[in-house]
């Protein structure tokens, strides 16, 4: 396994190549939001290894079985959230997400898994699968803040194979 080291050797390489768009970007128009949604998902579990701090910011780390990287350009305030997950603190007042955590249990309902169904222009899209009885919805949402919700949960994170594929980075070569 990396060290937390080689993960941000390997993110400062991986965010060279690429474009990084921070939280906070545009709408996309109807017809980009409609062509973005004509994939195979293939769905394929993922672990989050962790949150790193980066100059420019943070992202999530998940790994699928296949040893595929994919970091998730965040916010500073999921960053946060997450690690709070991960390590399994709490505070003595709610955060946002813990808030909406007892919400949904409170209604009556859980969160079943998210998904991370689609990467366009640099910005990563997901859903949550939402569980009422035997009333079910998706939820349009930042990935960030499904993850979050899907740690506090202690759901399963899904991601298509598409994105797995278009925006993995690959592990680093031993020297």
């Amino acid at each position: 396994m990396a060290s937390d080291d080689d993960i941000l050797k390997q993110a400062a390489e991986h965010f060279r190549k690429v474009r990084i768009e921070g939280p906070g970007a545009p709408d996309a128009p109807p017809e980009e939001v409609e062509a973005r949604r004509r994939h195979e998902l293939n769905e394929k579990e993922v672990k989050v290894m962790g949150v790193y701090e980066y100059p420019h910011g943070a992202f999530v780390l998940l790994r699928d079985g296949r040893g595929r990287n994919l970091p998730i350009w965040i916010g500073q305030e999921q960053m946060v959230a997450i690690a709070w997950a991960i390590e399994g603190n709490s505070t003595p007042r709610p955060m946002t997400h813990d808030l909406t955590k007892l919400l949904i249990e409170r209604l009556g309902g859980t969160i079943e898994y998210i998904l991370v169904d689609d990467l366009h222009n640099n910005v990563y899209y997901a859903k949550l699968a939402l569980r009422q009885g035997e009333r079910q919805a998706e939820v349009d949402c930042r990935p960030s803040d499904a993850i979050a919700l899907a740690l506090r949960f202690k759901t399963p994170i899904y991601v298509a194979d598409h994105v797995l594929e278009e925006g993995h980075w690959p592990e680093a070569a031993e020297e």
